[in-house]
């Protein structure tokens, strides 16, 4: 993020004159009472930021910012986009919340237009708050329809932070909630910068990482295992493209065993990736697929779970064992 002003300080055109003491208050207010997340709290010094338009954010000392990071990846759309401010605006006004049990028809309609963007037949959609809540809700319905308990997840990946979500995680940021993991056991994904595998060419890569998920599921019991959970790109754990034919094989060898394969496109969704979906790219179509951020940029939270016709077979007599008070909300 590079700040950028004129020269003395002096308020870039079309910024707000600067107004350090309301900056201050904000940033005492925020260190005497706001706890944030992955930090050591005395340690940091977050920015007091009085506004964003577009690509770009402002402090209160009138220094503009281009946030190379779109927020914490997920303003695909820039800030304040004044479509998505007057929809807001115009559902608060209509219906600003309802429960989840009614049919509503913002909800329904978000529901149709995802669907009709997810690839194959993952047609129903199970909303949620976020990403990590999507992820939390596909694992319990891919147990749920296997009646198996295990689920694999490869290191260098990144899932979320609640309870099921952050043991899925490979990354190191598990570690210290690491104690909720039964039932996960990880495997090296594709890397050919740091090959686990001591490939020379994609193709190598390919084979070879096949190979060792083909035997880490022998050894750990086929008919134990309900779901491999892949991030179609991993994002914050470092970003690495699958080679040519990866997610393909994935894709083969669950079919093989009856797992279920679940996408996490919670960050290469909607658009990051250039396609709707990163699953696009690669021509597979998982069981289930979670989604986020992008979706609607962060405006209001929003995730959710898109479910295949043979997972969503599974609840259609049989109550789901999940909800959440939020799911679908209006406003999202």
């Amino acid at each position: 993020m590079t700040p950028q002003s004129s020269q003395h300080g002096s308020p870039l055109p079309g910024l707000p004159e600067p107004d350090p003491q309301t900056g201050a208050a904000v940033k005492a207010a925020d260190r005497a009472h706001v706890f944030h997340s992955w930090s050591a709290q005395d340690l940091i010094d977050p920015l007091a930021v009085a506004g964003a338009q577009g690509s770009y954010f402002w402090d209160y000392e009138g220094n503009r910012f281009l946030d190379f990071s779109s927020g914490l990846v997920f303003t695909n759309i820039g800030y304040q986009h004044p479509k998505v401010v007057a929809a807001i605006q115009e559902q608060a006004g209509r219906l600003a919340t309802f429960a989840p049990a009614f049919a509503v028809e913002a909800r329904s309609e978000a529901a149709r237009l995802i669907a009709e963007r997810t690839p194959g037949d993952l047609d129903k959609i199970f909303f949620t708050n976020g990403g990590a809540e999507a992820v939390e809700n596909a694992v319990r319905m891919a147990r749920v329809h296997t009646g198996r308990t295990k689920v694999l997840s490869a290191y260098r990946s990144y899932h979320g932070s609640t309870a099921a979500a952050i043991n899925l995680t490979g990354d190191p940021r598990r570690w210290a909630s690491d104690n909720g993991s039964a039932g996960v056991v990880r495997f090296w994904a594709p890397f050919l910068y740091r090959t686990p595998f001591y490939a020379e060419n994609e193709a190598q890569e390919c084979e070879r990482a096949l190979a060792h998920l083909e035997s880490t599921i022998a050894y750990e019991g086929p008919q134990a295992i309900a779901a491999i959970i892949l991030e179609t790109i991993p994002g914050t754990a470092g970003i690495m493209t699958p080679p040519p034919g990866y997610l393909q094989g994935v894709r083969e060898v669950c079919d093989r065993y009856g797992i279920v394969f679940i996408l996490d496109e919670v960050m290469a969704g909607f658009g990051r990736a250039g396609t709707w979906f990163a699953a696009d790219l690669y021509d597979v179509v998982p069981d289930l697929m979670t989604f986020a951020k992008g979706v609607n940029s962060g405006y209001v939270p929003l995730g959710g779970v898109a479910i295949s016709g043979k997972i969503a077979e599974t609840f259609a007599k049989r109550p789901y064992p999940g909800g959440l008070t939020y799911s679908g909300h209006p406003l999202a």
